[in-house]
C-alpha cells in the first residue's frame, strides 16, 4: 500500500453507537478547536508560563544528535505549551509543521500529511510516520495520536482568568474614572455649556454639572458645604484583585509553575523550589518523551536533560552530601566494609549513578 492509499476516501459507513469511531473523531475535533480559541493564551500569565517552558527546553543538553537544536527546542516547547504537540519533518535538519492530518493503525500513526511554512504559503507534503518526529504530551485515550495542551484541560480557569482581564480592562477603557458630580450655582443654559466644556477630561469623559434646582430638588441643601460626588467605580467590592490573583494561581499550577514563584513578595529560597518544581515534575518529564520519540525515529541513544542547565539543585545541598558521603566512604573503608556491601547500602537507600 502506497503512502496515498492512507488517505483515500473509504465508504461511509454507518454507526450508532455513542462511543463508536465517530464519536471520538468528533470529540477529538471538538477538543482541538476548543484549545485553539485564543481566550487564555492572550493573557500574560499563559505567556509568563510560556515563555518558562521555552526557556527551560531551550536550555536543555541534547546529547546522541545535533537536529535537535536549542531554536527547535524553544519551537517545540511554545508548541508544546499552547497546542499539546508538535510535529518536525526529519530531513538535512528538523523542519517545523504548522498543521496536519494523519492516519493510524492500532492507534499509532502511520502516514502524515503535512503543511510545512513558507514565505508565500504552506506547502504540502505527504510522508510516512518515520519520516517525522511527532511530540505530544497529555493524550488521552480516545485519541492517543494527539495531544492536548495545558488549557485545554482546564478550560473553565482559562475562561476565567479572559474573563476577568476583559472586564478590567473594559472598566479602565470606558468606566469614567476620575469624574464628578460639581454642585454649581444655576446658570444660563449657555453658560452651562461652557462650563461642561471647560471641565472635561482629558481621556474624553465630561463632568457632570449639577445646578442648585436641581439639587434642591433631589432634597439637598446646597447651601451646605456639599463635597463632590465621585463616578469612579469603586472595584475593591468587586473582589476583583483577589479573585485574579486566584485565576492567575491556577494557570500557573495548570502550567507546572509554582504561583509563588510570581508572587511579590518571594524570596530566593521560593524561587530555587519553584525553579526545581518546573525543571524536575513538568519540563525533565517532557524531555524524556521527547528523547524516546527522537531515538526511536532517529537512532542510536538521546538524552535531554533539563535538570542541570536550568540549576534546579541546591548547592549547598549538593556540597553537604558529597562531604556525608565522603566521610561515609572513608568511615566504611576503615571499618574494612568491602565494596559489595557498600554497593548493597547505597541499593537500600535508592542510590543511582
Amino acid at each position: 500500500m502506497g503512502i496515498l492509499d492512507a488517505f483515500r476516501r473509504k465508504p461511509a459507513e454507518t454507526r450508532s453507537a455513542g462511543t463508536g469511531y465517530t464519536a471520538q473523531i468528533m470529540s477529538a475535533r471538538e477538543s482541538w478547536i476548543t484549545g485553539a480559541s485564543a481566550m487564555g493564551e492572550m493573557t500574560a500569565a499563559v505567556q509568563s508560563s510560556v515563555s518558562l517552558w521555552e526557556s527551560g527546553l531551550s536550555l536543555a543538553d541534547v546529547t546522541g544528535t545535533d537536529l535537535l537544536t536549542r531554536r527547535n527546542m524553544a519551537l517545540c516547547a511554545r508548541s508544546l505549551a499552547l497546542r499539546g504537540e508538535a510535529i518536525f519533518l526529519i530531513r538535512d535538519r528538523l523542519i517545523p509543521a504548522v498543521d496536519w492530518d494523519v492516519s493510524t493503525r492500532d492507534g499509532e500513526p502511520r502516514a502524515y500529511r503535512l503543511s510545512l511554512p513558507e514565505a508565500g504559503g504552506a506547502r504540502s507534503e505527504t510522508v510516512l510516520a518515520a519520516e517525522v518526529l511527532h511530540f505530544r504530551i497529555g493524550s488521552d485515550a480516545a485519541a492517543p495520536w494527539t495531544g492536548t495542551a495545558p488549557l485545554r484541560r482546564a478550560p473553565l480557569s482559562a475562561q476565567l482568568l479572559h474573563e476577568l482581564e476583559t472586564a478590567l480592562r473594559d472598566v479602565f477603557r470606558e468606566a469614567p474614572i476620575g469624574s464628578q458630580i460639581v454642585p454649581l450655582p444655576e446658570g444660563s443654559a449657555e453658560d452651562m455649556d461652557q462650563l461642561r466644556s471647560a471641565f472635561r477630561g482629558r481621556r474624553g469623559a465630561a463632568l457632570v454639572i449639577e445646578g442648585v434646582a436641581q439639587a434642591t430638588a433631589a432634597g439637598m441643601n446646597p447651601q451646605i458645604g456639599k463635597s463632590p460626588d465621585q463616578l469612579s467605580p469603586d472595584l475593591q467590592r468587586t473582589l476583583a484583585d483577589r479573585l485574579l490573583t486566584d485565576a492567575k494561581g491556577a494557570i500557573y499550577g495548570t502550567f507546572g509553575v509554582l504561583p509563588g514563584l510570581m508572587n511579590a513578595n518571594t524570596t530566593g529560597p521560593m524561587v530555587r523550589e519553584a525553579q526545581r518544581h518546573l525543571a524536575q515534575l513538568v519540563l525533565q518529564p517532557i524531555a524524556n518523551i521527547m528523547a524516546e520519540e527522537a531515538a526511536e525515529k532517529l537512532g542510536g541513544k538521546i538524552a535531554i536533560d533539563v535538570v542541570r542547565p536550568m540549576q534546579a539543585f541546591d548547592h549547598g545541598g549538593k556540597a553537604r552530601a558529597l562531604a556525608t558521603m565522603i566521610k561515609a566512604m572513608a568511615e566504611a573503608k576503615e571499618a574494612g566494609l568491602d565494596g559489595n556491601t557498600v554497593g548493597d547500602a547505597l541499593n537500600f537507600i535508592d542510590w543511582q549513578d
